[in-house]
């Protein structure tokens, strides 16, 4: 079956007559004799409307309720577009999670996708239809419903490609395709005809935002052909291929930015065995990722600091735990600062040339920017800096590496 994915997010279809352009781009691919599946996300700025309904009905909701409400949001969107599109002549029905089925873990709010069940849709997309699924939602063997977190749609789209071994999985967004940086600060920033998936996951979990973190990872896994598009401009967009020799050339494909951090530091923690495990195993038992990880010890080692990033919209809870568990670990202080601002640069070159972090580095204490924590991965080096820098540390970065257009 010659099938394809197309994806639209928030603001692609912020208005109806958003989601009626839409429906002509859908119609263009059924023209070319596709079988059309369409994953949509809730218009621009619903579901934090719906956040918000639920903040001020309860401080404490229970986390099942909570994604019934978020969930509503995908649901009008998929069914204006089948609305639209049977307008323009185009056979077409909405489908929500529970109804395809998506089946989902019970983890409310950071659901895990574990299965997509394909018989129904595949009949009826036999049928000439086009099939609109609801993104960023899934339910449970219980029939209870689930949410995948913020940016799910993308996770729920290429999911979908995957199980239905589509030709490939178009992501429509506000943007036409995958940039060297943020083009809003970087004016010389230039768009990328191809990326690979292990550069794209890098970007992705270091800020960029222009695809979700765990949508690009199952991308790479199951092999999706994956390309990022504009919903409002026909231009060529951003291909995410597999990894080609000749992009040895290039040594950072990107600078890669995340304002939503925060730096935690446990001053005075007892140097003994197990410490890190008992903090880190608290913080996990609430799924909150610890990204940058610093430990220094004491002339005598006996007592230690532990330096460790996680994101700033954990923060109160990271706290909570940390303190609770104080009194086991026995550490002196709690510091925590926001001010910070995690860079990145990424790229495959990273594996067979050298110099990269040296020019990184200097470029940076050239410009009189402190370097407060340091991380790496075979293709990326990250580093936390004071937010009042990080405009000027990201255009210094992009012209040292010769990614200027």
């Amino acid at each position: 079956m010659k099938l394809v994915v197309l994806k639209f997010g928030g603001t692609s279809i912020a208005n109806v007559s958003l989601i009626k352009k839409i429906a002509s781009k859908v119609k263009k691919e059924v023209n070319k004799d596709y079988k059309v599946i369409v994953v949509v996300s809730a218009m621009a700025g619903v579901t934090n409307n719906l956040i918000d309904l639920v903040k001020n009905t309860s401080t404490s909701p229970p986390y099942s309720e909570y994604d019934v409400v978020l969930s509503s949001g995908e649901q009008v969107t998929s069914a204006l577009l089948a609305i639209a599109l049977d307008n323009l002549g185009i056979k077409a029905r909405s489908w929500l999670g529970w109804q395809v089925p998506i089946m989902s873990d019970f983890s409310y709010g950071k659901a895990v996708i574990e299965e997509i069940k394909t018989d129904q849709v595949f009949e009826f997309l036999k049928k000439n239809q086009v099939a609109i699924i609801s993104g960023f939602q899934g339910v449970t063997k219980e029939n209870r419903i689930t949410t995948l977190g913020r940016g799910g749609s993308d996770t729920s789209a290429v999911a979908i490609a995957a199980a239905f071994s589509a030709e490939r999985c178009d992501i429509y967004t506000d943007v036409d395709g995958v940039y060297t940086t943020d083009p809003r600060i970087v004016k010389s920033a230039k768009k990328l005809d191809k990326i690979t998936y292990e550069e794209m996951l890098e970007l992705a979990s270091q800020g960029a935002k222009v695809l979700q973190t765990r949508s690009v990872a199952l991308a790479m896994k199951y092999n999706v052909i994956l390309r990022v598009l504009s919903s409002f401009e026909d231009l060529p967009g951003t291909s995410i291929i597999k990894e080609e020799r000749n992009m040895e050339k290039s040594e950072i494909i990107g600078i890669a930015h995340s304002l939503n951090e925060a730096k935690i530091t446990l001053s005075g923690v007892p140097d003994k065995p197990g410490q890190a495990a008992e903090i880190f195993g608290a913080l996990a038992k609430y799924s909150i990722n610890v990204d940058m990880i610093v430990q220094s010890s004491s002339i005598n080692h006996e007592a230690t600091d532990i330096t460790f990033t996680i994101p700033e919209t954990d923060l109160i809870i990271a706290e909570r735990t940390i303190k609770e568990i104080q009194n086991k670990i026995g550490f002196k202080k709690f510091i925590t600062d926001t001010n910070v601002v995690k860079i990145s640069v990424v790229g495959n070159a990273m594996k067979t040339q050298s110099g990269i972090a040296k020019t990184m580095f200097e470029t940076l204490a050239n410009n009189q920017i402190n370097i407060h924590v340091i991380s790496t991965s075979e293709i990326k080096i990250s580093v936390l800096i004071s937010s009042d820098y990080y405009e000027f540390a990201m255009r210094s970065l992009h012209t040292a590496f010769s990614l200027d257009a």
